[in-house]
């Protein structure tokens, strides 16, 4: 295959899209805490950062796309150190079957990895350990991450390679099972695991900065054009339906929550504005290649209403997920994976491709649901014994100078006082 300069300069620029993804989560749920804890909810995303980088060379990518172990994982040791996976024999860079790079793959992969942990902080905001959270990060991404993206992207059991296949080909364009369900699976088992902040349900816990949150938002949109054009894998008329349906979807996402919470609540909120651009973004990451705009829209404003109430279950049920990563990521992520049996064009129910499409969705978010739930149990529970969380004096008095010994406004007193 010769070098497609085009296809590879989408890729590089949707990688660097990815990335800036990141980021912009630091912001959006450093925003979303209380003014005294804000350094540590952006460091936790930029540790994960740092953590996942790093192993994504070493192991990350074999175990993702490596020889196939079993349908569950890829063999870590089969391209380790990206070993086999820049040259060919004559010390050419290996191209793939777009004309790009495949080192350039690696770099978006990774992108993915680096993005879906990250996400899980925010259930957890206010009260764990900096190296405890660095720790989970390392362990999580392998045990987790990395089989997930196997399995549904690398030729394993959830893929069209998979058994589910003979059903119905499952369809996860850009990460519904990979990112969202896993990443907010593992959300809702720390917040179990962990327990609460100090004061959950008795005293307010407000955002401490609105422009910030709604800054992030919007640096999660602009990022997300990578994340889902870019799983086209190439600059084509794939790479436009998901740039469309994408915008689409969370432009209706906005609205769908927005008229929840006046509704309900009898204002729409800045908070609920950029909290519908996340869960339209969510919904439509597994389906933006599948939809068309019409049925795209669809998806956004449900994914918007559901996630507006989704958010209440918390104080329902007595988990304390910070930041409502489990209320926007899981549930929006859920409904992305499985409105594609509804709604896709070639072989969703709405357009007479009969009930083999939904049913495979269901079982693959099912699926995802419990291995990742599993998976991040047993590695809550291992590292609970060395200590999870602050001490009740660090948590009352700021994890930020407790923990990283800085605030992150050393001249405004009384906006860290009053966010306590």
């Amino acid at each position: 295959m010769e070098l497609d300069t085009g296809a590879t300069a989408w890729m590089l620029t949707s990688a660097s899209l990815v990335l800036l993804m990141t980021p912009g989560l630091a912001l959006f749920y450093g925003g979303m805490v209380r003014g005294k804890s804000v350094l540590n909810m952006m460091m936790m995303s930029f540790g994960a950062i740092a953590v996942t980088g790093v192993i994504y060379v070493l192991w990350g990518w074999s175990m993702s796309y490596g020889a196939d172990v079993g349908g569950i994982f890829g063999n870590p040791f089969d391209q380790f150190g990206l070993a086999g996976a820049i040259y060919d024999d004559a010390g050419n860079f290996l191209i793939d079957d777009f004309g790009v790079p495949g080192i350039v793959g690696v770099g978006f992969q990774a992108t993915f990895a680096i993005i879906t942990v990250a996400l899980i902080s925010g259930a957890i905001a206010d009260r764990v350990k900096f190296g405890a959270w660095l720790g989970f990060v390392a362990v999580w991404v392998t045990l987790a991450y990395f089989p997930m993206a196997h399995m549904v992207w690398g030729g394993g059991l959830l893929s069209g390679d998979g058994p589910f296949a003979s059903i119905a080909a499952p369809i996860d364009f850009a990460g519904g099972t990979v990112v969202h369900i896993n990443a907010g699976a593992a959300a809702l088992v720390l917040a179990l695991v962990i327990g609460k902040r100090k004061g959950f349900g008795s005293e307010p816990m407000r955002p401490h900065n609105l422009p910030l949150v709604m800054l992030g938002a919007a640096l999660l949109w602009f990022g997300w054009f990578g994340f889902n054009g870019g799983s086209a894998f190439t600059a084509d008329g794939f790479a436009g339906l998901a740039w469309v349906n994408t915008t689409a979807a969370t432009a209706a996402a906005i609205l769908g929550w927005l008229v929840v919470e006046k509704i309900r609540d009898g204002a729409a909120t800045s908070l609920g504005a950029a909290s519908g651009v996340v869960a339209g973004l969510v919904a439509i990451t597994p389906a933006a290649g599948a939809l068309s705009p019409v049925g795209s829209i669809i998806l956004g404003v449900i994914a918007g209403a559901l996630c507006a109430f989704a958010v209440g279950l918390k104080y329902k049920f007595g988990y304390d997920d910070s930041l409502d990563v489990v209320g926007v990521h899981l549930v929006a992520g859920l409904w992305g994976t499985i409105g594609i049996g509804f709604l896709a064009t070639e072989t969703g129910l709405f357009y007479g491709g009969g009930f083999s499409q939904l049913a495979v969705q269901a079982i693959i978010a099912i699926i995802a649901v419990i291995f990742s739930a599993v998976v991040t149990l047993v590695i809550a529970l291992v590292i609970r014994p060395f200590g999870w969380r602050v001490s009740e004096e660090a948590e009352v008095s700021g994890i930020d100078l407790a923990v990283h010994g800085e605030t992150a406004y050393e001249n405004s007193g009384s906006t860290i006082t009053e966010a306590r």
